[in-house]
């Protein structure tokens, strides 16, 4: 009964799955039948819109191909016009050229008949120059045998001559203008002068550059000056001081930025005074040997101080150099009293301080011993001091204070530290330097630096403090005339190297001397 009831089951089951396939098989193609409706619909209006859209663009691109050709075909017309109007202008052109070239042909026939007449006159010059030059060198050979010289030779001579000609007339002229100038000058000097008298008085002081020699009389005066004033410029002359005699009552003074210059003339003016003979040959000899005396007397001055301090054994040209200082002044003040003054307080420390004081004595007194000889020589006085101390075997520890003293190295000893403070406490004295005085010396020397740099000065002397520079010739290299010009360089040197108040007088005095000896 069961499997019955099972297999009607089975049965309806089946029957049903039939029966749902088959109408699930109906719907299906009723659906692709649907489908296929639509594809179709679908194709047939795409058809329809594409014919449309070919129609329209067909249209449009006739449309554009119309615009096209009438844009070319108007660009093609414009083409045409510039081509006739070149054309035109090609054709206007080519006749001119025609014209050009007949003209040119003509021309060119011209040129070939000018060619050969100048060819012909070219040979007829070329003929006349050959001719013209036998009779020039015939005429040349005539006149040098008769001068009895070649024509370079005249020729040399005849410009020679020209030259000095031209160079004595200007010599004249400068002469004459610088004359009429000279006058003009002073009358518009006094002017001036005296109207800054009437507007100030201002006070002024006379620095350490003058010395003064005591006459027993005043009649002295008149033969120190000596007749037409020859005593007195051979002096100057020989001692590069400038001498003022003035007003002052038994006295005559001595002006000069040198110290030892002015010691030199002061000891050669009192020993003329004491032995009464006064006259240029004397005074020079006097002047000669007061110079040798002076360096004897500068090593026992440098002796002096080494001894007063308790320092020995040092070089015998070392201590000359010391008391070369003597007449040597850094800022007004001395530099052999600041020399000694520095040896003291440095020794002074180091006796305190339990270090060497020999060394600082030592390396006081020669810190500046450079300046002894910066005058003469290339460098500072600092670099000239090391050498020195170095050539005359001084320590290693000497040279080392007196190359540390403004701080050029790094100091190494105590002694140099030592030197280097006495020397700033003697400088810093109240009163102890006056930087005006040595910049004004250093003018000074500048003026007889590039006064004496000129071929054929012998001496320069710097006077009347800096308003006037002396400077002595050699006659035999240089001339009267050469003199004159040399004081216009000279002069010319000064405006363009210095810079000082007032004005400079430039002297060049050329002496010719004659020696001989009767045997």
């Amino acid at each position: 009964m069961n499997t019955v009831v099972i297999i009607g089951f089975a049965a309806v089951a089946a029957v049903t799955v039939v029966a749902w396939v088959i109408i699930k098989l109906r719907w299906v193609d009723r659906r692709i039948l649907q489908a296929r409706q639509l594809a179709d619909e679908i194709e047939q209006k795409a058809v329809r819109d594409a014919e449309q859209a070919k129609k329209e663009k067909i249209i449009e691109t006739k449309d554009q191909i119309f615009g096209w050709r009438s844009e070319a075909e108007q660009e093609v017309q414009g083409r045409r016009r510039e081509l006739s109007s070149l054309e035109r202008r090609l054709a206007d052109k080519e006749d001119n050229l025609q014209s050009k070239e007949r003209a040119l042909l003509r021309k060119d026939r011209e040129s070939e008949k000018l060619l050969d007449k100048l060819r012909r006159r070219e040979d007829q010059v070329t003929e006349n120059e050959s001719q013209m030059e036998q009779l020039l060198e015939e005429r040349t050979r005539r006149l040098e045998a008769v001068a009895g010289m070649t024509a370079e030779e005249a020729k040399k001579t005849l410009v020679d001559s020209v030259q000095m000609e031209a160079r004595h007339e200007a010599t004249f002229l400068v002469k004459r203008i610088e004359e009429e100038a000279r006058q003009s000058a002073e009358r518009e000097a006094r002017k001036i002068v005296a109207q800054a008298i009437q507007r100030c008085a201002a006070e002024h002081v006379v620095e350490t550059t003058v010395s003064v020699v005591d006459l027993p009389t005043d009649d002295m005066k008149g033969r120190i000056i000596g007749r037409e004033g020859r005593n007195i410029r051979a002096l100057e002359q020989a001692t590069g001081v400038d001498l003022i005699v003035d007003d002052t009552p038994e006295a005559v003074i001595l002006s000069g930025f040198d110290p030892l210059r002015r010691e030199i003339a002061k000891l050669s003016i009192e020993r003329l005074i004491q032995d009464g003979r006064i006259h240029p040959t004397r005074i020079e000899e006097v002047v000669s040997k007061v110079q040798k005396e002076m360096k004897q007397k500068v090593f026992e001055e440098g002796e002096e101080v080494a001894l007063e301090l308790g320092i020995h054994g040092m070089n015998p040209e070392l201590l000359r150099m010391v008391g070369k200082l003597k007449y040597r002044t850094s800022y007004g003040q001395n530099v052999l009293y600041h020399s000694r003054e520095v040896a003291y307080l440095a020794g002074i420390m180091a006796r305190e301080l339990g270090v060497d004081v020999m060394v600082s004595k030592r390396a006081g007194l020669l810190h500046d011993v450079g300046k002894a000889v910066d005058r003469d020589m290339e460098g500072t006085h600092l670099q000239l001091g090391v050498e020195l101390a170095r050539k005359y075997g001084e320590s290693s520890e000497v040279i080392h204070g007196i190359e540390a003293h403004h701080f050029d190295v790094e100091f190494r000893t105590l002694e140099a530290v030592l030197v280097q403070a006495a020397d700033a406490t003697s400088a810093a004295r109240p009163g102890a330097r006056r930087e005006v005085l040595e910049s004004y010396v250093k003018r000074l020397e500048k003026l007889e630096e590039i006064a004496a740099s000129f071929s054929g000065v012998a001496k320069a002397f710097a006077l009347q403090a800096g308003r006037e520079v002396r400077i002595i010739v050699e006659s035999s290299k240089v001339s009267d005339e050469k003199a004159f010009w040399l004081t216009k360089e000279i002069t010319k040197k000064i405006e363009n190297e210095l810079q000082y108040p007032g004005q400079i007088k430039v002297t060049v005095i050329r002496e010719m001397r004659v020696v001989d000896y009767a045997k």
